[in-house]
């Protein structure tokens, strides 16, 4: 341990974690009867078949905390000197949901019951909007009362909805929505669809450690080569995990999308206005959730700017104080540091 963990700014910044979930005692109960009567896919008998059901360390640990709102969760920022924490409901939300209205009812619900306590911690806690996209024009009227009468600061979707993308245009009321209310879009990931989970499920890697990535990623770049940032551009579209590998990846995607609109190759791939890297740079921000390495954090201020970076726990997945201590440590100046931990996310989230 190299030094103490402080809430309070003891470091020349305080720590705002951009990236950290919640559960309802009835979207758990939704997500049970799913997986027994079959309805559930193959991804949320995979992630939620454990979570809520194994007596594991792990399982039963972080369905305490996904559970809490209340002292524990105020208790675990304090000893890793955590100031306040941007609150989403957790993946995959209401959007497995077959019934419409039953998927409406449990967003509804979610972020009544998260406003209520975003109210009662107002210092500690800020909240993002959940919403059904099955019902995208219920959607938008949830986003504006999100922002104007439950006071969230974002919206949360995490990635598709039943297999279906954002990029689709019977989505377009959700940006509208966006648009008016000037929230940014965190897109959280999810289990892969049934579609393309099959190699991903039998070697194990279709959570965290591979296909959420992949889903996500894959997610951004059909929405960024669908255009939506010509249409939208004020736009601002939050991933985690240090981008989804898209910084990583975006030379060869920009040349290659460039190949593809030359050669007229795919109806989908027409000319944007920008190059990928440059809407990277001014509609894409990147949080630092589950990717406490600091060669990766670093190479994203160099691709995305640094104004563009912030950080995120990702609690109660990756709750590891040591994490935070490499934050504090990375070998940036002490004004790019206090970007990366405060002031960026209190730009975006208008805090």
């Amino acid at each position: 341990m190299t030094h103490a963990l402080k809430t309070g700014g003891d470091r020349g910044y305080l720590r705002i974690a951009t990236e950290e979930a919640f559960a309802t005692r009835e979207q758990v109960d939704v997500y049970l009867r799913m997986v027994k009567d079959g309805t559930a896919d193959k991804g949320m008998v995979s992630l939620w078949g454990f979570y809520a059901q194994s007596p594991s360390e792990r399982a039963t640990q972080i369905m305490e905390r996904l559970l809490d709102l209340g002292e524990q969760r105020i208790r675990h920022m304090n000893e890793t000197g955590i100031d306040r924490a941007v609150l989403a409901l957790t993946s995959p939300g209401a959007q497995p949901v077959r019934d419409v209205g039953e998927a409406r009812g449990i967003a509804q619900r979610a972020n009544d019951y998260l406003a209520e306590h975003v109210a009662a911690r107002p210092d500690r806690y800020v909240g993002m909007t959940t919403v059904a996209p099955q019902d995208p024009e219920w959607s938008a009227r949830e986003i504006i009362r999100g922002a104007r009468q439950l006071m969230f600061k974002g919206v949360q979707i995490n990635s598709h909805t039943q297999g279906e993308y954002l990029d689709h245009p019977k989505f377009d009321p959700i940006f509208r929505a966006l648009a008016e209310t000037g929230h940014p879009l965190y897109i959280h990931p999810a289990t892969p669809p049934d579609a393309m989970i099959g190699p991903m499920l039998e070697a194990g890697l279709d959570g965290a450690i591979f296909g959420f990535g992949v889903d996500t990623g894959m997610h951004l770049l059909r929405l960024i080569i669908a255009g939506i940032f010509d249409r939208y551009p004020e736009l601002q579209i939050m991933v985690g995990h240090m981008g989804e590998a898209l910084p990583y990846w975006v030379y060869r995607l920009d040349y290659m999308h460039q190949a593809g609109v030359r050669s007229k190759r795919h109806p989908r791939m027409q000319p944007l206005r920008k190059t990928i890297l440059e809407y990277l740079r001014s509609n894409v921000l990147v949080t630092t959730s589950g990717m406490a390495w600091a060669p990766a954090i670093r190479f994203a201020q160099q691709v995305v700017g640094e104004d563009r970076v912030m950080y995120a726990m990702d609690y109660p997945y990756q709750f590891v104080p040591e994490e935070v201590r490499t934050h504090d440590l990375l070998d940036v100046p002490l004004a790019t540091k206090r970007k990366l931990m405060q002031t960026n996310a209190e730009r975006w989230f208008k805090l």
